[in-house]
Order: structure tokens, then sequence, then C-alpha cells
């Protein structure tokens, strides 16, 4: 692999279908999440940002970070499959906690599927802890190719 230099930046139009295609790799697309769509709520909004993460001309990493007004949160971190264990997610993750930092965010949250436990421990070796919390959800429109059912 490559020493190239890493470059993070502010997501392009022009990177799409590679920011696509990577969250497809890397298992963080769901039925009920159209990826498209995510984006453009992202960006629509000041309070949150899709950061890119570029190596040798490729996209290599990416993070969403937004804040409620109460407390950041990361969504669609995502390194491929054969460049984790590199550095990357921590770079791309501590690029969005700075930025959520310099905005005035005081606290991170995050979600992980159940299933996804290396996801798991790489947030753990970041300094992110499991706290006793109970998620709920409702559907406020119902999601896309799947029954309304609360999944």
């Amino acid at each position: 692999m490559s020493r190239a230099p890493l470059r993070i930046r502010s997501f392009r139009d022009d990177d799409l279908d590679a920011v696509v295609g990577l969250w497809h790799t890397c298992g963080l697309v769901v039925a009920h999440n159209d990826p498209a769509r995510d984006i453009a709520f992202c960006r629509a909004a000041p309070q949150s940002e899709l950061f890119v993460a570029e190596a040798d001309g490729r996209l290599v990493a990416t993070a969403m970070a937004g804040h409620d007004g109460h407390r950041g949160w990361l969504y669609y971190v995502a390194v491929p499959p054969g460049r984790r264990g590199t550095g990357l997610g921590r770079r791309i993750v501590d690029h969005a906690g700075a930025w959520l930092k310099s905005l005035g965010v005081r606290k991170v949250n995050l979600m992980i599927r159940e299933s996804n436990l290396g996801a798991r421990g790489f947030y753990a070796r970041l300094g992110y802890d499991v706290e006793p919390r109970c998620v709920m959800a409702r559907w406020l429109e119902a999601p896309p190719h799947s029954p309304q059912s609360g999944s």
C-alpha cells in the first residue's frame, strides 16, 4: 500500500458513486436506507457534514457527522476492508470529532447494529464506551422496500 498523503475534505457532488459504492462494500446500506437521500439530507442541514478521505487519488474513507443541538452523532464511518487496520478509520473519526468540537459539541454518540462486532471493537479502541441506554425509534413515514413494522 502506498504511503501517499491522506486528504480529508467535505463531500462533493462527483463523489456520490464512489461513496455509495464504499458504503455498499462496507455493508452500511440496508433496504430502508437510501444512501443518496441520506447524503442529500445531510448536505441540506448546516449542522451536518459528510467527510471523505482520499489517498492515491481514490476515496478511502467516509464519516458523516452532525449535531442535534445537544449532542453530536457519527454515521456512515466506512473504510474498505482491504485498508482496515491502517489508521484511516481513526483519522476520519478524529476529523469528524474535531469538526463537531469546533461547533461547541461536547459529546459524540453513535449507534452500531448488534451484529457489527468489528465496529464495536473499533470504537472501543478509539475510547468510545457502551452506555446503558435503550434506543427507541418510530418511523414517521413507511420505510422504502419494507412494511412499517418497527424494524
